[in-house]
């Protein structure tokens, strides 16, 4: 079979190959594909590999030969995969790979808001320090992860290892229940119940319908107003002018996002131009270790050969 890695510069080019070359017959690999250009470089392929190109309805029926589509990532909102399953074309993600690197952002920007280390650092290069009467200064309140409350929307593999590392920090972990839930399964929380508890709420759901904007103006109003965000899933779970309306009148203390609803924002975004001080923004990196990176691409190589023994049973559609 004939592959298409339409990204591939996208995943970082300090990775080992060898079982993606070894998964298919031969392979086209783009550094990375423009809207016009995805349909002449997927029409002869049987295998198309994509992390964030778009892969829309149109662009797969016009496609003859494809009989599988890899996504190099967990989320598929960039595939119309009702397009694909009408077409009998199995699109199979990868799952787990990113789980340690994206805790351990997760922890590490919770931990940036309760020890203020980023507004220490620029006292001490604005000389603040070395001008102090004493050893040590205190003009930012530190706060202990310990006795916290996490609220956790999307409890998939993602959202268990940030539980199980946030109650190394001995936090409370509170699973909240899907807002359009029926019933409320056991061991979880009704979703606005858990909002109003949060002193940490850390996202992992993925974008749905159900999702889109999860996070807004009337959620926002039901947390605390010393409560802070932790967004690492998708950019529409929340929205972002609500989002900035919050933060400036101190509905809730802080933000921590990395990711946004246009990706990259080379127009600008309305989060960034807000610039405000109880917000940190870092550029999709959570899921970004080498290590990851890696389990990433031998599992997209995995799933290609498993769907050529036969096996799509990892497939989404």
């Amino acid at each position: 079979m004939q592959g298409v890695f339409l990204d591939a510069g996208s995943v970082g080019d300090d990775l080992d190959w060898q079982a993606i070359d070894n998964a298919a017959s031969g392979w086209q690999t783009f550094h990375n594909t423009t809207a016009e250009q995805i349909g002449p470089r997927i029409e002869n392929a049987d295998i198309v590999v994509t992390n964030k190109v778009v892969l829309d309805g149109d662009t797969i029926k016009a496609a003859p030969n494809l009989k599988l589509i890899c996504v190099a990532a967990t989320g598929v909102n960039n595939i119309d995969t009702t397009a694909a399953a009408a077409c009998n074309i199995p699109v199979i993600n990868v799952t787990g790979y990113a789980s340690p690197a994206v805790s351990q952002h997760v922890l590490a920007l919770m931990l940036a808001f309760a020890t203020r280390w980023a507004d220490y650092h620029r006292d001490v290069m604005a000389g603040a320090w070395q001008r102090s009467e004493f050893f040590c200064r205190l003009d930012h309140p530190i706060e202990e992860l310990a006795g916290k409350t996490l609220v956790i929307v999307g409890y998939g593999e993602l959202g268990e290892a940030v539980a199980k590392r946030a109650a190394a920090f001995d936090m409370h972990i509170v699973i909240a229940e899907r807002p359009d839930a029926a019933t409320v399964r056991p061991g979880r929380l009704d979703f606005d119940s858990a909002l109003a508890q949060a002193d940490y709420l850390s996202l992992h759901c993925p974008l749905t319908d159900a999702t889109h904007h999860l996070i807004n103006e009337a959620a926002l109003a039901r947390m605390k107003d010393t409560a802070f965000i932790i967004n690492t899933a998708r950019g529409q779970i929340i929205d972002s002018p609500a989002l900035i309306t919050a933060l400036r009148n101190g509905q809730i203390a802080g933000a921590a996002i990395d990711v946004l609803d246009n990706e990259p924002p080379r127009d600008g975004h309305p989060l960034i131009e807000a610039d405000l001080p109880n917000l940190i923004i870092t550029p999709h990196t959570a899921w970004g270790s080498r290590a990851a990176r890696q389990r990433m691409l031998d599992g997209v190589a995995a799933n290609i050969q498993a769907f050529a023994a036969g096996d799509d049973s990892g497939r989404v559609n």
